[in-house]
C-alpha cells in the first residue's frame, strides 16, 4: 500500500474517532455476510476494540504492528489479532505485510473428573447444563449453543448435534442425570440455551469459575475453558477403547485422523502406554486386509502407504 494512501486512511480514520464502534459493527456485518462463524465474529470484533483502546489507528497498519507487538499475550492471541485486522484491511480495499506470529504447540490440560463435576455443581442451573452436555458428548461451544428442543429425543434419550468447523453430524446418547438437567430448562424459545451470543456465554461463565475456584480453594478450575471438556472426553475415550483412533475420530465428528492423534497421544502418556505398540506399513488393499485380520488398526497415510498398529 503507497504512503500516500495510508495518510489519506489515516485522516480518515482520525475524524472516524468518535464513530469508532460504528466502524467495527459494519465490520462484523461485512464478517457475517462472508459466513464467518458468530463466535468468530465476536472474537475478531472485540480484538478490534482492544487494539483501538491500546491506541491503535485502524487505519494505519504501523500503528497496528506497533501495538500488537507491544502487548504480553500469548502468539497464538497475536496471531488471531493479525487474522482479524488482514480482514479489517480487505474490508476497505487496503493491504499490508503482516507481521508473523507462531503458536506455540502445547498439549491440553486435562483435568480431574471430579474438578468438572465441581465446576458443575457449583454453576447456575442453565450454565451447569450446558457444561454437562460438553462433558458427556465432548461437542464444541457453538455446536451446544446451536442445540434446540427438535434435536433432543426425550424417548431414547439422544440428541443430534448440528456440525461445524467441518466435521462431522454426530447422534449422542445421554444419561439420565442430563436428561433430567434439560428437562428442567424453561422452553420459551427454540433453542434449549437462552444465551445472547457466546461472548455473553464466555462472560459467565469466566465469573462464575473464578467463584467456584475461590469458594474451593483450587486454582486448577481456572485453567478449564469451554473446549477443556472436549478435551478431556477425547482422552477418556481413547483410554476406554485402548487407544482405537476410529472410534474418537468417529466420537468427535473429526475428518482429518491428524486432528485425533493428540488425543491417542494424551490418553497414551495418562494410561501409562505409551509406545506399546507394533507398527506395520500397507501398501496394497490386501495387505491393510490381512493386518486388520491380525488385529492391527489403521493409524494414517503417508507417503502411498497406510499405517498400521497394534498393542504388544
Amino acid at each position: 500500500m503507497a504512503a500516500a494512501e495510508i495518510e489519506n486512511k489515516t485522516a480518515v480514520g482520525m475524524s472516524l474517532t468518535s464513530d469508532i464502534k460504528g466502524k467495527i459493527i459494519e465490520y462484523m456485518w461485512n464478517l457475517k455476510k462472508q459466513g464467518l462463524a458468530e463466535a468468530t465474529i465476536l472474537s475478531y470484533g472485540q480484538i478490534l476494540k482492544q487494539l483501538t483502546k491500546e491506541g491503535a489507528d485502524l487505519y494505519n497498519p504501523e500503528s497496528i504492528k506497533e501495538t500488537i507487538a507491544k502487548l504480553t499475550c500469548s502468539n497464538a492471541r497475536k496471531s488471531n489479532m493479525v487474522k482479524a485486522y488482514t480482514l479489517w484491511l480487505n474490508i476497505h480495499g487496503l493491504t499490508w505485510n503482516p507481521p508473523k506470529y507462531k503458536p506455540i504447540e502445547k498439549l491440553p490440560f486435562i483435568p480431574l473428573e471430579k474438578e468438572l463435576d465441581d465446576l458443575i455443581a457449583g454453576c447456575s442451573k442453565q450454565l451447569a447444563t450446558f457444561l454437562q452436555l460438553l462433558k458427556e458428548t465432548g461437542v464444541r461451544r457453538g455446536e451446544a449453543l446451536k442445540l434446540k428442543w427438535t434435536d433432543i429425543d426425550f424417548a431414547t434419550n439422544t440428541i443430534r448435534i448440528t456440525p461445524e468447523k467441518g466435521s462431522n453430524p454426530r447422534i449422542f446418547k445421554i444419561s439420565e442425570t442430563l436428561r433430567a438437567m434439560l428437562e428442567s430448562l424453561p422452553r420459551k424459545q427454540l433453542k434449549v440455551f437462552n444465551y445472547k451470543n457466546a461472548f455473553y456465554l464466555a462472560k459467565t461463565f469466566i465469573k462464575q469459575r473464578r467463584r467456584i475456584a475461590h469458594k474451593l480453594g483450587n486454582p486448577r478450575l481456572l485453567q478449564i475453558h469451554f473446549h477443556t471438556f472436549r478435551h478431556w472426553k477425547a482422552t477418556m475415550i481413547a483410554i476406554q477403547t485402548n487407544g482405537n483412533v476410529l472410534n474418537v475420530m468417529t466420537f468427535l465428528g473429526h475428518k482429518n485422523i491428524q486432528n485425533t492423534m493428540k488425543y491417542i497421544h494424551l490418553a497414551e502418556i495418562i494410561s501409562g502406554r505409551s509406545g506399546e505398540y507394533i507398527c506395520s506399513i500397507a501398501k496394497t488393499l490386501d495387505d491393510a486386509k490381512k493386518l486388520i485380520e491380525k488385529g492391527f488398526e489403521y493409524v494414517c497415510e503417508m507417503d502411498g502407504a497406510k499405517l498400521f498398529r497394534k498393542r504388544k
